[in-house]
């Protein structure tokens, strides 16, 4: 696992789960699970972020953004001086989505991480407000380069909402500090369904350490909050 790289934004993981540590069904539905109370959770998260990262798999399968709703977390952004909603990034090497998904007609700015190719659909095709560019690889996107631009754009706290791929890169580039995860009461199995992290995994020597910082059960969930420790002595 690299360290973190220095110019990019205070990234948070934020994800509901299974028993069994799967993100969604062997069908990748993209069907939500959690209680009212994971998504008040949730919406609490995203509010706090300047922009919520997903992966172009996520979107597809869930089909819309989490938008805000909440009139006091709305309100308290307005006090703060931000925008309403945070900005959607959208990581796609392909930029290949439908624009008749109800993502495109949600109250949201919109962004696309993309590559050069990936962006050329969208530069004549309304959808996307900003179009950021990077190179791309065997291994994916230069999600660094990436990060590099969000942060140089003004996005200084990003919740990662998914995919499992797209974690599983953030992790090894060392550019995840927090992982909110919500263990609800439901098992799913299936060795093809998507787990938090997925991609070729690490080795024990190799894997991301994290530092436990609060526990709380509401009713059949779990919430589980952790710090992830980027130095290999697994301290701060």
């Amino acid at each position: 696992m690299l360290t973190s790289p220095r110019s990019r934004p205070y990234s948070t993981v934020i994800l509901a789960m299974t028993a069994d540590g799967k993100i969604s069904d062997v069908g990748r539905s993209g069907v939500t699970f959690g209680s009212s109370v994971d998504y008040q959770h949730l919406e609490a998260s995203v509010a706090a972020a300047d922009a919520v990262l997903m992966g172009g798999t996520t979107l597809r399968s869930g089909g819309t953004a989490m938008r805000l709703q909440s009139p006091q977390l709305l309100a308290a952004r307005e006090a703060a001086g931000t925008s309403p909603q945070p900005v959607q990034v959208v990581c796609s090497g392909s930029g290949k989505f439908d624009p008749a998904l109800p993502f495109f007609r949600q109250p949201i700015p919109r962004w696309l991480l993309t590559t050069t190719e990936g962006a050329e659909f969208w530069q004549t095709q309304p959808g996307f407000e900003r179009l950021l560019t990077v190179n791309s690889s065997e291994t994916g996107l230069d999600l660094q380069a990436g990060l590099a631009q969000l942060e140089g754009l003004g996005i200084k706290r990003l919740a990662v909402l998914g995919g499992g791929h797209l974690i599983a890169s953030l992790f090894e580039l060392g550019a995840i500090d927090e992982v909110w995860l919500t263990v609800c009461g439901y098992i799913f199995g299936g060795t093809e369904a998507p787990t938090p992290v997925d991609g070729v995994g690490f080795t024990r020597d190799r894997a991301p350490r994290l530092r436990l910082l609060d526990v709380k059960r509401v009713e059949d969930e779990v919430f589980l909050h952790y710090q992830v420790l980027h130095d290999s002595g697994g301290e701060e």
